[in-house]
């Protein structure tokens, strides 16, 4: 049975003039090296990409990490009428303003642990009384009051930093180690 196999030989190449060369050693050397350099470069660019794809934001646990402890923080500002209201949200880094709130008018959010919870209350141009009061995480902290005509009033308070309740614990689990 005959078969379309040529001989093994050297491989040859045509010529512009339609003549043929052989090939040398080294030009198939350097052809095999071209094609492992572009492998390699794939191989390079899909890990990569895979590594963007299994290492997405999607995670929950890099979630909790990225999510700071908060202290849950009660405004109330009790009078009667409206007043304009700024308090620090939720956000912790920026103010959410209210404004014509009613009165009584309460809020409670979760202030990241480092921030400065504060409420800051303006009364119109017919003015009255309002006060504000501030509690967090149950405990009141202060009380403070306007009156008059744009009478003006802020509460405010400190929160630990993130890094303080843990010291705090360390230094109560020693103390109660030396009893």
């Amino acid at each position: 049975m005959p078969t379309t196999e040529e001989p093994a030989g050297p491989e040859t190449s045509e010529t512009l003039d339609g003549t043929r060369a052989s090939e040398t050693p080294e030009e198939r050397r350097s052809d095999r090296s071209g094609i492992a350099v572009a492998a390699a470069l794939l191989l390079a660019c899909g890990a990569f990409v895979t590594f963007g794809v299994l290492d997405s934001d999607d995670d929950p646990v890099d979630k909790r990490r990225a999510t700071p402890p908060t202290a849950e923080v009660t405004y109330e500002v009790l009078g009667e009428g409206s007043a304009d209201i700024s308090y620090r949200g939720a956000g912790g880094d920026k103010a959410d303003v209210v404004t014509n709130a009613g009165l009584p008018w309460r809020k409670t959010v979760s202030v990241p642990l480092g921030a400065s919870p504060i409420v800051n209350v303006t009364l119109g141009e017919k003015g009255g009384t309002a006060s504000c009061t501030l509690a967090v995480s149950g405990k009141h902290v202060q009380r403070a009051t306007a009156t008059g005509a744009f009478g003006r009033t802020t509460c405010s308070s400190e929160l630990p930093t993130p890094e303080a309740p843990a010291a705090a614990q360390e230094t109560s689990a020693a103390a109660q180690g030396t009893r």
